[in-house]
């Protein structure tokens, strides 16, 4: 992820405010991820598509609650996004 945002300089402050809200977390559910970042949405198996600077760019993580891990599927920008068919199995 912070690869990413090297590159798109107009991400750069998003992705690390995310990482520290991440790691700094104890959900137990996704109600809980939906206070931290409101724009968050379930889209199935245990993947949460989170939105960066305004929707432009998504970020798509695996949440284990019970092991309280985080891994990270997919992030890009908006457009290359909608292209992807099976978002649940990402």
């Amino acid at each position: 992820m912070i690869f990413f945002a090297k590159h798109e300089s107009d991400c750069k402050e998003n992705p690390g405010r995310f990482l520290y809200k991440t790691t700094h977390a104890e959900w137990e559910n996704f109600s809980q991820v939906k206070k931290t970042f409101h724009s968050a949405d379930n889209v199935g198996n245990t993947r949460i598509v989170f939105n960066i600077k305004g929707n432009q760019y998504k970020l798509v993580v695996l949440v284990l609650f019970r092991n309280q891990m985080a891994h990270i599927r997919f992030v890009g920008t908006h457009d290359v996004y909608d292209i992807i068919n099976d978002i649940e199995n990402i």
